[in-house]
């Protein structure tokens, strides 16, 4: 028996061997291509762009199928390093890839995430942010920004105020790249604070500012997966940064904290269909690499169980009375549309994260009458699976007039002219106080 298990410990690949300090982005390419070298069944390794001094903006995927969607398996990823002087994200994803691929086999729940997911990671989108810092501080260092001193975290278009920058290389290469998956369920890490923030970062009387919020029509799935990640760290529900504002649970809502224009989570929600929260992991910055075997500690528990998260709600595909799946076809619960409507990618999928509940879906084909069915999602949904709901629609003749392409919604305002009874004003349960300070505390998105 000893010897098998010995056979069969030669014949996994060998870990590439991350220590705890910082890589620089030499380095971390390195690390990076031992992974995919070394675990070449299930990660894939490729560059989604470059950044303004022509580093490559790396993504590892993890997954069953690393190099292609399935149906069925959705989509989820990380993005860390946005700000450059932002350190702690990016050695977090590196100790997660590591994680994940030295435990594939032999913990079960890593084995199952796996297996049922397909995980993107971007250590770094700020790649000459972070190399540009010199001299490591708590509170802001000149690698905020990127080579061309734009801060990223404002860039997005934005669907509350025309946001008119000009679009930077990193910015371009993330709403490209978010056009090539149906990614269903982000994050994106930062540092300077602890709590998690969900959208919206900006907003207009529709969405609740008159309260001093910004609601969307999924508050209640925002803040379900906030406190997911921040009750699983033990610093973000309790010993959070001295002088500065406490969040009650660690977690807010983005507007409520400080209202910010051009934000990448908004951007991901609206016009990717992606549901993004703000993880500020570290109350300094930049803080020493000793500290960081800490933070990982804390932080395990919650990369992983927020993953799980992207198996929450309903998913399934749509399919004419022939079969055949239909792209480009709406599909949202009736009482929570989105300003930018929710559609199949080219498989006919859709992916909705919903909380316990009985809801009815809105299925709307171009040119034909909305067809509405019911779910109901079970308190205890299944494992690794959101619940499958595949639906027929039930219209005769041809579907030739119904669009291959998915065409987005126009990058403007789109909430400009909403009028101000939204739903999304009204008062929801885990809204907290704090609006009172955010005009003091003018932290930097984080």
């Amino acid at each position: 028996m000893d010897f098998a298990c010995l056979w069969l410990g030669l014949l996994l690949p060998v870990a590439a061997t991350l220590d705890f300090s910082y890589h620089h982005q030499e380095e971390m390419e390195e690390f990076l291509k031992k992974v995919a070298q070394n675990y070449s069944s299930i990660t894939h390794l490729h560059s989604i762009g470059k950044s303004v001094k022509g580093r490559n903006l790396w993504v590892l995927v993890v997954g069953r199928s690393p190099k292609e969607h399935k149906i069925g398996i959705p989509e989820f990823k990380y993005v860390a390093n946005m700000h450059g002087d932002e350190t702690v994200g990016r050695e977090l994803l590196l100790h997660l890839i590591e994680y994940l691929v030295t435990n594939d086999g032999k913990d079960l729940e890593i084995t199952n995430l796996i297996n049922s997911t397909r995980i993107h990671i971007m250590p770094s989108m700020n790649p000459d942010g972070f190399e540009a810092v010199k001299k490591p501080d708590c509170f802001y260092s000149n690698g905020r920004e990127n080579g061309n001193f734009y801060d990223l975290n404002r860039n997005f278009p934005d669907a509350f105020e025309f946001n008119n920058v000009s679009r930077q290389p990193e910015t371009v290469a993330i709403m490209e790249w978010l056009k090539t998956e149906t990614f269903v369920l982000s994050a994106n890490l930062h540092g300077g604070a602890l709590v998690a923030s969900y959208p919206f970062d900006n907003g207009v009387p529709a969405t609740g500012t008159v309260h001093s919020r910004s609601l969307t029509p999924d508050d209640d799935v925002f803040q379900y997966l906030a406190n997911t990640y921040a009750s699983r760290n033990p610093n973000m529900k309790g010993d959070q940064c001295k002088n500065k504002m406490n969040f009650p649970n660690g977690i807010t809502n983005g507007y409520s904290w400080y209202p910010l224009k051009g934000g990448m989570q908004d951007y991901n929600y609206i016009w990717a269909q992606c549901f993004e929260i703000t993880l500020e992991l570290s109350c300094c910055k930049y803080p020493r690499e000793e500290k960081l075997s800490s933070f990982w500690n804390l932080n395990k528990a919650s990369l992983i169980e927020y993953i799980k998260e992207v198996h929450l709600g309903v998913k399934g595909q749509v399919f004419d009375q022939s079969g055949n799946p239909i792209p480009n076809v709406i599909v949202e619960v009736q009482d929570r549309k989105h300003i930018c409507p929710y559609k199949t990618n080219k498989f006919g999928e859709y992916y909705l994260l919903l909380l316990p509940g009985s809801y009815t879906l809105n299925v709307t084909v171009p040119g034909h009458n909305p067809h509405l069915t019911k779910v109901i999602i079970p308190k205890k949904s299944q494992d690794f699976s959101a619940l499958k709901k595949d639906i027929l629609f039930p219209f005769r003749g041809q579907m030739d007039s119904i669009p291959v392409s998915n065409p987005p919604c126009p990058t403007i305002p789109l909430y400009r002219n909403l009028p101000s009874h939204s739903a999304a004003t009204k008062p929801s349960l885990f809204l907290f106080l704090g609006t009172l300070f955010h005009v003091l505390f003018k932290y930097s998105k984080m």
